[in-house]
């Protein structure tokens, strides 16, 4: 009897029967480690006191929470990538090929940034029971070389390349090469823009350069999109799986817009993404470690991100909190702050405006997108003169080139992620320290974010703020530990040792 076959199935499958399950476990990667990432960054915290991780600190094994993208990349993708891009490269379907580099770039690049050290080179090696790290800067120069070689290879149109048969499992693009080799511009853009600290391998013209083979409009942007009709194909933010139910906006989240950071000035996406407080219609968040004790009055604390003290299949959606919302992979919005921090960086002052304020524009249509599309409720749009107004503030979008500021544009970046770009704005706010200073200003990048004081920090952290996720514990803690030992990873403050990309 041949055990490797079974009568009553294929052998082989379609390689597209695998890129859609390949793709959901990617946007849900991001999803379930943001419910932790997103208290680091202040997108939420927890409505009681003394939360683990808004105290900047990590659960202790044998939890693997924080370990859902370390999972993607050696669990979900894995051999399931490796037999894609095998069964892709036999039938000659470059077209495959190439977004299957782009998938196993994009693992690389999720797991870096959020763990810092990891497998590459010995990753999918048979008879190893012990697994050596790769440094962070090989990691990332490995995300290059895959991306240039999914171009290389979304460029080709000889073999087996078909759009519709490509289509099939593309839930993303359709099947487009040209998409997706836009796509693969932006992770480049991405992968550079992370090297601010590294002045020998930080290149600001081409960082431009990729963006602008990047997303030319938000007609462009990566989206999944969910039925909401059960709760595998929900989103995750939303009534059905209410995940956030614990989660409350943060009082520098609501200072992104409420005038608090642009000062004076107040945002019309304030009271399409955020919830106001039930006594008096006034916008207030919480503050990391402390719970609801910075808002005495009960009828003051905000709910919900979809209203009310718990999330319900009835509840209303707005933004990104409901069952239909689509989940970005990457946006044009994005992509623009990129360009506008390279600009500015490459004393491009004129171009850095230009990218920084269509940023801005492209993120209200989204906002407006997604809380026209919400399952339940009736989120209100932004109407041109709101949008308008707010573009044409000077407080907002300097009138001189000269006067825009890092703070400017990383705030604003800060903003178009919320929600869904958890270690995006991860990496962002690691790269300036969380609190370094514009020298032009003497103002903090992220103005008014302030980390838990060192009493209020996790015991583990030994007074330092956190800079990594430790690996998933069901992997490397019970079967890796020797490598572990190597790079410090059975040190307890080992969530504090800054990624690689976080000093010169």
């Amino acid at each position: 009897m041949d055990v490797n076959h079974n009568p009553n199935a294929p052998d082989t499958v379609d390689p597209n029967s695998l890129l859609r399950p390949m793709l959901y476990f990617m946007m849900q990667g991001e999803q379930w480690d943001g419910r932790y990432i997103g208290k680091y960054v202040q997108n939420w915290a927890t409505n009681s006191a003394d939360d683990t991780w808004d105290k900047m600190g990590y659960q202790r094994p044998p939890s693997d929470n924080g370990g859902e993208t370390w999972k993607l990349a050696y669990n979900f993708l894995a051999k399931n990538l490796e037999d894609y891009m095998r069964l892709s490269t036999e039938a000659e379907r470059w077209d495959a090929v190439g977004i299957g580099y782009i998938l196993r770039a994009w693992g690389w690049q999720k797991t870096t940034d959020i763990y810092g050290e990891l497998i590459i080179k010995e990753a999918f090696q048979p008879g190893l029971t012990s697994f050596n790290y790769d440094t962070q800067e090989f990691a990332y120069q490995e995300i290059q070389r895959l991306l240039l070689l999914a171009i290389e290879n979304l460029q080709r149109t000889d073999g087996g390349v078909n759009t519709s048969l490509m289509a099939r499992g593309d839930v993303i693009y359709n099947g487009s090469r040209q998409k997706w080799i836009q796509f693969a511009y932006g992770m480049l853009a991405i992968n550079m823009s992370h090297l601010t600290n590294k002045p020998g391998l930080y290149d600001p013209n081409k960082v431009i350069e990729y963006v602008d083979k990047s997303f030319a409009s938000s007609a462009d942007d990566a989206l999944y999109a969910f039925a909401g009709e059960q709760t595998q194909l929900s989103n995750f933010w939303g009534q059905r799986r209410a995940n956030a139910n614990l989660f409350r906006q943060t009082s520098f989240l609501v200072r992104t817009m409420n005038g608090g950071v642009f000062t004076g000035v107040i945002d019309p996406r304030l009271s399409r993404m955020l919830q106001p407080s039930p006594s008096d219609s006034l916008f207030r968040g919480v503050d990391p470690t402390l719970g609801y004790a910075n808002i005495p009055v009960a009828a003051d604390r905000p709910g919900t991100f979809l209203g009310g003290t718990s999330v319900t299949l009835n509840s209303p959606g707005r933004y990104l909190f409901d069952d239909k919302s689509k989940v970005p992979f990457m946006t044009y919005s994005q992509l623009q702050f990129i360009k506008a921090e390279a600009a500015l960086r490459g004393s491009q002052p004129t171009v850095a405006l230009d990218a920084y304020k269509k940023g801005i524009s492209a993120h209200i249509d989204f906002v407006n997108a997604t809380n026209g599309n919400v399952s339940r409720g009736t989120a209100t749009q932004i109407p041109a003169a709101e949008k308008n107004a707010y573009l044409n503030s000077p407080v907002v979008v300097p009138i001189n080139a000269a006067d825009l500021t890092l703070t400017h544009i990383m705030i604003q970046k800060y903003i178009a992620q919320f929600a869904w770009a958890f270690t995006e704005t991860w990496t962002d706010l690691r790269r300036f320290h969380y609190t370094d200073l514009v020298p032009k200003t003497n103002d903090q990048v992220f103005k008014t974010f302030a980390p838990p004081e060192t009493a209020r920090l996790d015991v583990d952290n030994l007074g330092k703020w956190v800079y990594r996720l430790r690996p998933r514990y069901a992997s490397e803690y019970v079967w890796n530990r020797e490598s572990l030992l190597k790079i410090g990873g059975l040190e307890i403050d080992y969530q504090t040792k800054p990624v690689w990309f976080v000093n010169p």
